[in-house]
């Protein structure tokens, strides 16, 4: 093992967790504290908003603390006690997080469902959790899932945001449920502070089923202590202020969103849920927040689409972006080496804030002071690109099983190429085989129904295996290098990472996806996604005759223009890394066909099997 790293600052009082360390007294320590200490500290009149009839709607801090506690005793009120389990299958909303805020107030266990899970894998979700009350966007989704439903016998009670349509009596809306506490509340008015009193900061609050990537999903265990303590800490070294504006793009049920929610209300943001990912430019144009949240395929997309339009403007606007890009990546370079720029690079920096990048600036609303990203790998030349342009990228780390975040980059101390250092109370350590090891307050209890997977979890000692490998540098910043169950042999014995290689193959403009292939085969082949507007472009100046997908994937001077782009990308791999072969998909991968998580990873084993047949036709007759 190598020396452990932890965050070296000290405070004048600590924190006391569910594994025994101080307290501060004017912290958080259940999530339905935070709530009442965020509605006392910043009175809010525009809380939360969203669209209706194309208009925003605001909701305040007042009214989201007494809609949160009509739900929780509307729950009480239909026999749902504390530990029981409330399923939430819906998009992001405010009635989204006052159903996981009105679980928190009765010591309801929440489990969150994507709302892209096939029907099978909800059914698993909620038998496996042995879900009591299901929370349902509206009919629609109900009739997708129906016949699972149906053989869960845990499930009592459907509770609809949005009823119309629904007829049954095992179901009622949220308005209907909140009129149930506010009758509840006015015959027992004590009963809202016995049930937040009787919960403990070591309780679970919620259960987050794992994507599943490699294998089943797991549900991870996390408590109120867990939550607290990784928000506080992981904002700890932020300068967030009730003058920040917010817009919720990821998915809530994904633990690094639910956290983010936490950390924008606790500190008194405004937040603006976006109505949906196609309407997210538009909802940044019109909120122009200046705290945004997103994973790094978000950046690469915009990075993709403003080249695109410049190579689409003419020959001469591309040559503009280009020389502008490459000014940014020497900016961000100088700043990396805490050099300052000299009058050349100034007077070219100017040149280009002004005709390229205030435009990418624009595109988020012309007011950021920050971009947090996490859930993959931030590819070097999207932060330099960005950081130059004056867009400032922070990048950090963390599982679920983490609450999530462990390491992260921050406005004091940010690090090319690395996910920061470890947030305060954290600690990693790196194993004899490279895999980065985890401690502190914010690692889960475990996986429900699954004691030998979480004993397999941890090592003896009790540090949490994350499955990632990684480095930590001599300033500290730690760098992960790859999945450890990601990394693959080939049938001559050597490993290959493919993570970075295929970082490195999306740096082409005209690669959109990459999925880099070839355990226990001869070498490494690449299915790759073709940035298809891209191409468009390419085949109209080329004069190649292939108009749709399908045309372009099967043209041969299409498919040598990928080859030689992934080859110049790939120069400096040693000869066994180097992709021997290439398929060009028409398809794109996506979270509804199967192949992404909802956090926009790549589920190898989902694509491997669906492509069977290309990849094998990789290895025929292959010598």
């Amino acid at each position: 093992m190598t020396a452990i790293l932890d965050d070296s600052d000290v405070r004048v009082l600590e924190r006391r967790t569910d594994r025994g360390e101080p307290l501060l007294a004017d912290e958080p320590t259940t999530i339905s504290n935070l709530f009442l200490q965020a509605v006392k500290k910043h009175d809010l009149d525009d809380a939360l908003n969203h669209k209706v009839a194309d208009e925003w709607c605001p909701i305040s801090s007042a009214e989201l603390i007494a809609r949160a506690e009509r739900i929780a005793l509307g729950l009480y009120s239909i026999g749902v006690r504390k530990g029981d389990k409330a399923a939430i299958l819906a998009s992001n909303s405010p009635d989204w997080t006052m159903c996981d805020a009105g679980c928190q107030f009765a010591g309801v266990i929440d489990v969150p469902i994507y709302t892209t899970l096939a029907p099978s894998s909800v059914e698993y979700i909620l038998k496996d959790s042995n879900v009591k009350i299901l929370f349902l966007q509206n009919r629609t989704e109900y009739d997708r899932i129906a016949i699972e439903i149906e053989q869960c016998s845990s499930v009592e009670k459907l509770i609809y945001f949005d009823p119309i349509g629904v007829e049954s009596n095992d179901a009622i809306s949220l308005s209907d449920l909140e009129a149930l506490g506010e009758k509840l509340n006015s015959e027992q008015p004590q009963l809202l502070a016995e049930l937040s009193s009787a919960i403990d900061p070591g309780d679970v609050a919620t259960l987050i089923y794992t994507s599943g990537t490699t294998g089943e999903p797991k549900g991870v265990m996390l408590t109120h202590s867990n939550i607290i303590s990784n928000v506080l800490d992981a904002g700890e070294k932020f300068d967030f202020s009730i003058h920040d504006v917010c817009l919720s793009v990821l998915p809530l049920t994904h633990v690094f969103e639910r956290s983010a929610m936490y950390l924008y209300i606790f500190n008194g943001m405004s937040v603006y849920y976006a109505e949906s990912i196609d309407k997210v430019p538009d909802n940044l144009k019109e909120i122009r927040p200046t705290i945004f949240v997103g994973v790094p395929r978000i950046f690469e997309k915009v990075y993709a689409k403003a080249k695109l339009k410049a190579a689409q403007s003419g020959r001469l606007t591309e040559k503009i972006f280009d020389w502008a890009i490459e000014i940014a990546k020497e900016i961000a370079m100088k700043r990396e080496q805490r050099e300052e720029p000299g009058f050349s690079l100034t007077m070219k920096r100017k040149i280009a804030d002004a005709l390229v990048f205030n435009q990418l600036r624009d595109f988020f609303g012309g007011r950021l002071r920050a971009c947090i990203t996490g859930g993959a790998a931030l590819p070097d030349d999207i932060f330099l690109i960005f950081t130059g342009a004056g867009i400032s990228i922070m990048q950090g780390y963390g599982l679920t099983e983490t609450s999530p975040v462990i390491t992260s980059n921050n406005p004091s101390a940010v690090k090319l190429g690395t996910v920061g250092k470890p947030i305060h109370n954290a600690k990693i350590r790196i194993a004899s085989d490279g895999e980065i090891e985890a401690s502190g307050p914010g690692v889960m209890l475990g996986y429900y129904n699954k004691p030998e997977a979480t004993r397999a979890a941890f090592t003896g000692d009790g540090w949490f295996r994350t499955g990632d490998i990684g480095e930590i540098d001599d300033d500290g910043f730690l760098r992960i290098t790859d999945r450890k169950k990601e990394l693959f042999k080939t049938s001559g014995g050597k490993y290959i990472a493919p993570s970075p290689i295929e970082q490195m193959i999306r740096s082409s403009r005209f690669v959109s996806q990459v999925v880099l292939v070839g355990n226990e085969r001869k070498f490494a082949a690449a299915l790759v996604v073709p940035n298809f507007e891209m191409l468009r472009s390419y085949v109209k100046l080329k004069g190649i005759n292939a108009k749709t997908p399908a045309e372009m994937c099967r043209n041969p001077r299409i498919i040598d223009l990928i080859e030689r782009q992934i080859d110049t990308a790939t120069k400096d791999l040693s000869r066994y890394e180097k992709v021997k072969k290439v398929a060009l998909l028409e398809n794109e991968l996506t979270v509804d066909g199967g192949e992404l998580t909802p956090t926009l990873k790549i589920k190898r084993r989902v694509v491997e099997e669906k492509y069977r047949s290309v990849i094998d036709g990789f290895y025929e007759n292959a010598i």
